[in-house]
């Protein structure tokens, strides 16, 4: 079973140092994608944007500026209130997003404790997977195995 964990929310665009409009927002962590946090802006709309980035970056740009190249991270006060502030960048455009810090990071306190860091692998299943792969088939002998999977290119028929 997985669990999900979301958070709506209004974020800021920022358009100037004066001006930002409100964009109404999601965030949502899934257990059967535990590396990843993923946000939809605009929800609600008709065509809302989805971004998917590590949890990680995410949790680490709450206490100090993190990432490069299409998501950068990182905290700041505005008007003396605590903000994360979001660059994404896509061939699209670029965004400057601002969250308020404690409701991102209750969000991440949660997805926190569902998966705590460093054992977000063991949702995977990949041991599981990989034995199920790597087991032998019932009932087949393990002569597939043996036989070259090269035969000689010297042909004994019709010489």
């Amino acid at each position: 079973m997985h669990t999900v964990v979301e958070r709506e929310l209004e974020l800021k665009l920022v358009l100037s140092p004066e001006r930002s409009i409100p964009v109404p927002a999601r965030l949502t962590y899934r257990t059967d994608d535990p590396y990843a946090v993923h946000i939809a802006f605009h929800i609600g709309s008709e065509h809302p944007v989805h971004w998917t980035f590590a949890r990680e970056l995410f949790v680490e740009g709450v206490f100090r500026p993190c990432g490069h190249g299409d998501v950068r991270v990182w905290p700041t006060k505005v008007d003396r209130r605590s903000v994360v502030l979001m660059a994404l960048s896509s061939p699209d455009g670029d965004a400057l997003l601002e969250a308020p810090a404690a409701a991102v990071s209750a969000w991440l306190e949660r997805t926190l404790r569902v998966v705590p860091p460093g054992s977000e692998s063991e949702r995977l299943g990949m041991d599981d997977g990989l034995a199920e792969l790597l087991a032998p088939a019932s009932g087949r002998a393990d002569d597939l195995w043996l036989r070259d999977p090269w035969p000689s290119d010297e042909s004994q028929d019709g010489e």
